[in-house]
């Protein structure tokens, strides 16, 4: 599917340079205009949904063995599908009223922006023995990989509830019916940065321990 990944990627960056104005929803520009970037919005869900689509058709009947790389890899599908998703929501008028300004836009946009860390640290995984000469510990790599996916599903799933429920987004202070939803997601941003820096020591170590690494340390084709 190169074709259809080339054309939905230009697609997302070009639809990219008219959605801004779902961001003033809310700001009292016409009915007319919230319509149309509305509409613009929800149509970057095609050539979204057309790469994860892609990806998973990719997987197919492949032979899958679930190294560190390839954990990195499907938790960016699994993040950036509820990103994509939650972004729905947004995208509706009637609905974005009510969540504009509160945790859940938060929650979205790390969702779908910060998911991009999964997968630079999948793809230099998958390179670093290639760029170093040095293969690096797998199942600390796998460790490494696992709680920093876990934490970040408990930091930002914790925060979807919380903006649907009324928490508005850069308060410092907030009602207690919220406390139990900042907690959660306090612990799940310890455990996510708990799991990113055991990836880099992982990495880092591999340059003075690590065994040589072979010409295809992954059996690729």
């Amino acid at each position: 599917g190169y074709h259809f990944i080339a054309f939905a990627s230009v697609a997302s960056a070009l639809l990219g340079f008219l959605v801004w104005g779902h961001h003033m929803f809310v700001s009292g520009q016409s009915t007319l205009l919230g319509t149309i970037f509305s509409a613009i919005t929800f149509s970057i869900a095609v050539p979204s949904a057309v790469k994860v689509f892609n990806w998973i058709a990719t997987l197919y009947q492949g032979s899958i063995s679930f190294e560190t790389p390839m954990i990195y890899a499907l938790s960016f599908i699994w993040i950036f599908g509820i990103g994509g998703l939650t972004g729905l929501f947004l995208s509706t008028m009637s609905t974005d009223i009510h969540l504009t300004d509160t945790y859940f836009v938060v929650a979205h946009f790390h969702m779908v922006m910060a998911a991009t860390i999964f997968v630079f640290l999948g793809g230099l995984f998958y390179w670093w023995p290639k760029i170093t000469g040095k293969m690096y510990n797998e199942p600390l790599g796998a460790a490494g990989a696992l709680i920093s996916v876990i934490g970040f599903n408990l930091t930002f799933l914790s925060q979807f509830p919380m903006g649907t429920l009324g928490m508005p987004r850069r308060y410092y202070n907030y009602l207690p019916e919220f406390q139990t939803y900042h907690v959660l997601s306090t612990i799940g941003s310890w455990i996510a940065g708990l799991g990113f820096l055991l990836s880099i020591v992982v990495l880092i170590m591999s340059l003075y321990r690590g065994r040589k690494a072979p010409a295809n340390p992954w059996g690729a084709a």
